[in-house]
């Protein structure tokens, strides 16, 4: 009877594992496991309705659909590409004026870095029918609140067209490339505090505030493009890297009555940064978060916009760095919501229009992960927190006073809400591990579903016949006694009396969060085909990584690479304890700071890991730009020893395993001078390893058939190496 079972559960084991349809890298990066979503979903401001653009495949043509959030159901056709020729090329972008009557359009969009870019801009009338075409080629165009007029920006100036009488007035003159950008952003800025307008009209709709950029004395970096030339072009653009110079920046505003630009003094900073500005409520003050170099002292401004006066309405400092927030938002008063890390964890404040705390409104051992709007009717407040645990996500809302907490999502896993401009109902995206992203509409008042709108159970069915495991979550505990995040997955047909090899992933930046209870994203699905050929993969967010508080993350302050690495050694020697681990075969993959935290572990871990996949990595923190670098780790000149005992760069000489080293050429974030660098290091160590070079590509290195090609680089290294 016994070996009857035993033959039954062979049976079926080995049943388990022919049933399981294999996934390749060529369906992975062709989009077969991309779910549906919904595309630039914008919540109206003026009416109880929400615009989705649609695409439709078979005429080639595309739509924004005005839907009604009570009943889902669409009420109109905002614009219909297939009705204007000049629209071929479909709609990238869209932005409504205030009165939502007009709708600017982009087109023909060219991507310029990571967030940037120009586009040929159209103004639609949803009223007259009527398409204008604004200019061709310009960046961040954007109505004034009146509907009147938009500000937009072209070779590094500022200019503004008026919807009346169809003339354009240009605000500055002295924009030039590499020198002086007006209302754009720089590199640093737009990379590091992820933002490109750098400018903004108040509510009168007669005044606009700008951040000018004198980048003139920025040391400039050059990158060759090589495409198919009989010469290369170079490109070259300014670039501080920690310890230089940065652009210098300037507040101005234009009276756009007077045609007058005034600029605010700032003669109380130096080597600062202008990280946000925004019009108060007040269309006569002006607000800016101005930091200073080591970004531990944050200002909160008031500006006079008439007199350019400036106060300090809030002050915020750290010991390691102060945070900017995307979540001021101020009420009619001109008192303003804030969110600060100040007690510990990222928390909702409410402050009177001087800057005098009225009270705090979230507390607890937990963050604040976004702020989705106030209610003035109710006083309520809509935010996504952590508080059920740190992998997962889910909406609140809670009384100005910070009473009448409820908690609005219902299902365990990744919420995230767009709420009607009434706050009646939100649309809630949902996914977990096990779940493709659902999008369904739900009541605002206590979170109850309505209706689904999007499900994805097309996918649900497909992935059916893949058998995928699961990933399983858990806390893993080092022997120095830290608890960590992690997500394990293991194979289909797992057996406890057998030894796996282990692959692990990770990035570990300052703030990151790689253990989430998510959607499968690209990654996993690669993760989900490596464990269909026999390996383990797991993931660990050590110390460093975010939303676990501020003294978790802000651990590893003046010395990146320290703990992390640790970490990750650490965590390897657990999971290589485990009674199903070959500790003797053990990777470790990461791409960017997960390449610089790679490669360190393979330096520094040489007994623990046998092989390591670094993608465009940063080698030594002083190739890595001024913001981002010194934020963590002061510059070079006051902490020299932080950056270079934990730069893998200067640990070439104890690899011991087998590392493939992958960057792109035109890499304009993380340069391939990090790899070049290495490179020369590893030979000169006379270490043997294998490396990638991408002609043209940037940090992403995607393009054709490049990620198809990448990854089975990467799959082949695994197999042969682990």
């Amino acid at each position: 009877m016994q070996s009857k079972k035993l033959f039954t559960l062979i049976l079926f084991v080995c049943f388990s594992a022919l049933s399981q349809q294999k996934i390749t890298v060529e369906e992975i990066y062709s989009g077969a496991f991309r779910a549906k979503g919904m595309d630039e979903l914008q919540a109206m401001k003026n009416t109880n309705q929400y615009t989705v653009l649609n695409a439709n495949r078979s005429s080639r043509t595309m739509q924004i659909d005005l839907y009604d959030y009570a009943t889902l159901n669409k009420v109109a056709t905002l614009i219909d590409t297939k009705d204007f020729p000049e629209l071929k090329d479909g709609i990238d972008s869209y932005s409504f004026s205030t009165d939502e009557k007009q709708i600017l359009i982009a087109n023909n969009t060219n991507p310029i870095f990571r967030r940037s870019f120009s586009a040929d801009y159209y103004v639609y009338n949803t009223f007259s029918k009527k398409l204008t075409k604004l200019s061709e080629q310009v960046q961040e165009a954007t109505f004034s609140p009146d509907g009147a007029k938009i500000a937009y920006a072209k070779a590094n100036n500022l200019y503004i067209y008026n919807l009346n009488n169809a003339q354009t007035f240009q605000v500055t003159n002295d924009g030039k490339k590499n020198s002086i950008i007006n209302g754009i952003t720089d590199w640093v800025y737009e990379e590091e505090f992820a933002f490109v307008r750098a400018f903004d009209w108040n509510a009168n709709s007669d005044m606009l505030a700008y951040i000018k950029f004198d980048e003139s004395e920025v040391p400039e970096f050059s990158m060759n493009i090589f495409r198919k030339e009989l010469y290369p072009s170079v490109e070259t653009f300014k670039y501080p890297k920690a310890g230089e110079k940065n652009a210098l920046v300037s507040l101005h505003i234009f009276d756009a009555n007077a045609k007058t630009t005034k600029q605010v003094s700032m003669t109380n900073y130096s080597d600062f940064y202008i990280a946000r500005m925004k019009w108060t409520t007040d269309a006569n003050v002006l607000s800016a978060q101005v930091l200073n170099r080591h970004q531990d002292n944050l200002d909160l401004l008031f500006i006079d916009g008439s007199t350019g006066v400036t106060k300090v309405a809030l002050n915020e400092k750290d010991k390691a760095y102060v945070d900017v927030t995307d979540n001021l938002t101020f009420l009619n008063d001109n008192s303003f919501i804030w969110t600060s890390e100040k007690d510990g964890f990222n928390h909702i404040y409410l402050y009177d229009k001087n800057g005098k705390l009225k009270n705090q409104i979230t507390k607890g051992n937990w963050e604040v992960t976004a702020y989705y709007g106030f209610d003035a009717k109710t006083k309520t407040v809509f935010y996504q927190s952590v508080e059920n645990g740190s992998t997962i996500r889910d909406v609140y809302k809670i009384s100005l006073d910070g009473k009448n907490k409820v908690k609005l999502s219902q299902q365990f896993g990744t919420n995230a809400a767009t709420f009607s401009p009434d706050y009646t109902y939100f649309i809630n995206t949902y996914s977990s591990a096990t779940s493709p992203t659902a999008y369904t509409l739900n009541n605002a008042k206590d979170g109850k579903e309505v209706q689904t709108i999007v499900a994805n159970t097309d996918l649900a069915e497909k992935l059916k016949k893949y058998n995928l495991p699961n990933k399983e979550f858990f806390e893993l505990t080092t022997e120095k006694g830290y608890k960590l995040n992690a997500w394990m997955i293991k194979p289909k047909d797992f057996d406890a009396t057998k030894k796996y090899p282990v692959f692990m992933f990770q990035y570990s930046g300052p703030g990151s969060q790689e253990v989430a209870n998510n959607w499968l994203d690209t990654n996993d699905m690669w993760f989900m085909m490596l464990s269909q050929q026999g390996y383990i993969i797991a993931c660990v967010d050590g110390r460093g990584t975010g939303f676990k508080g501020a003294a978790f993350k802000k651990v590893t302050q003046k010395e990146l690479g320290k703990y992390e690495v640790e970490d990750q050694i650490d965590a390897a020697k657990v999971i290589g304890n485990y009674s199903y681990v070959d500790k003797a075969r053990i990777g470790i993959f990461g791409w960017s700071y997960g390449g610089f935290m790679s490669s360190n572990c393979l330096f520094k871990g040489a007994d623990v890991f046998k092989m390591a996949i670094a993608v465009a990595p940063v080698t030594n923190w002083r190739f890595y730009d001024s913001i981002y670098t010194e934020r963590y780790m002061q510059t070079p000149q006051e902490n020299a020893s932080g950056y270079d005992e934990n730069s893998p760069i200067n640990h070439v000489s104890k690899l011991k395993g087998n590392f493939l080293l992958i960057h792109g050429t035109a890499d304009d974030n993380v340069h391939v001078q990090n790899t070049m660098q290495m490179v020369e290091a590893l030979v000169q160590a006379n270490k043997q390893f294998d490396w990638a070079i991408y002609p043209d590509k940037n940090h992403g290195i995607f393009g054709g058939k490049t990620r198809i090609q990448l990854y089975n680089k990467m799959t082949n290294f695994i197999k042969e190496k682990l």
